[in-house]
């Protein structure tokens, strides 16, 4: 996992080919003039997909997990808070292969609220818990970037 400001996120440039593809799409463009749905910029191997949700209840979210993509999640309107779990120990379970995604029972490891100053990465087979409320106005735009690994 990655947690850091907006502004930082040039740093992370190196880890990966398409990561780095995806850092650049995404520090030279207003994500927030992105349409709903899934903009592709490199084939499969990035897109970003715009989303209008709610953020919900701890209670009512789960770990989810990917094996194929890591995720950048940013939040264009609201705060939420994003949950990391433990991957030593973590079971894996109900995996989608089609949509690349799974649920996962795993120990909490960190919480980071995201914003529109924040970024989370949370990589391949990271266990996170998204959309979680932190305050009455739940209301969520967000881009979540998808990076083939």
């Amino acid at each position: 996992m990655i947690y850091d400001k907006m502004s930082n996120m040039n740093l992370y440039k190196g880890i990966h080919k398409n990561l780095d593809t995806a850092i650049d799409f995404i520090t030279s463009h207003d994500l927030s003039k992105l349409p709903l749905g899934k903009t592709v910029v490199d084939q499969d191997n990035v897109f970003i997909n715009v989303m209008e949700t709610s953020a919900f209840p701890i209670e009512e979210r789960q770990y989810e997990f990917h094996k194929n993509h890591m995720d950048i999640q940013m939040d264009l309107e609201g705060v939420e808070r994003v949950d990391t779990g433990d991957c030593a120990g973590a079971q894996y379970m109900n995996y989608n292969e089609e949509g690349d995604v799974g649920s996962a029972a795993a120990a909490d490891l960190s919480s980071c609220l995201i914003g529109k100053d924040n970024f989370i990465i949370c990589m391949a087979g990271e266990p996170h818990k998204p959309n979680i409320a932190v305050s009455d106005d739940r209301f969520l735009k967000k881009a979540v970037c998808k990076v083939r690994i």
